[in-house]
């Protein structure tokens, strides 16, 4: 089977999900990515990325009751699956493969 790479916001929302671990909520995955990666989206732009990794076997979800405050209107609480972890660290090899060598070139061109 071929290799399915990710793209670059899709590895964003996987580190993201990561990151939050129990708390990776659609609301709260979108205030990861803004906080850490400076990358500000709609909720719309986020549902649309969680489906593909869905459809790739990287994202699943579970329903959890919601809050009073939310009207006890369920929400979904999203974790990276071992095919998900499996892309993330194949795509981190490659770009470090890429990387290797490219420090100097990097670097110099700042001054």
């Amino acid at each position: 089977m071929a290799k399915r790479f990710l793209g670059e916001f899709e590895q964003m929302v996987l580190l993201a999900t990561l990151q939050l671990r129990d708390e990776a909520f659609a609301l709260s995955i979108l205030g990861e990515l803004d906080q850490r990666a400076g990358r500000s989206v709609s909720r719309g732009t986020l549902y649309k990325t969680v489906e593909r990794l869905e459809a790739k076997g990287f994202l699943q979800w579970n329903a959890e009751q919601g809050s009073p405050e939310r009207g006890g209107h369920p929400r979904r609480r999203f974790t990276v699956t071992e095919r998900g972890l499996a892309a993330l660290r194949e795509s981190r090899e490659a770009l470090q493969r890429l990387w290797e060598g490219l420090d100097e070139a990097v670097e110099g061109s700042r001054q």
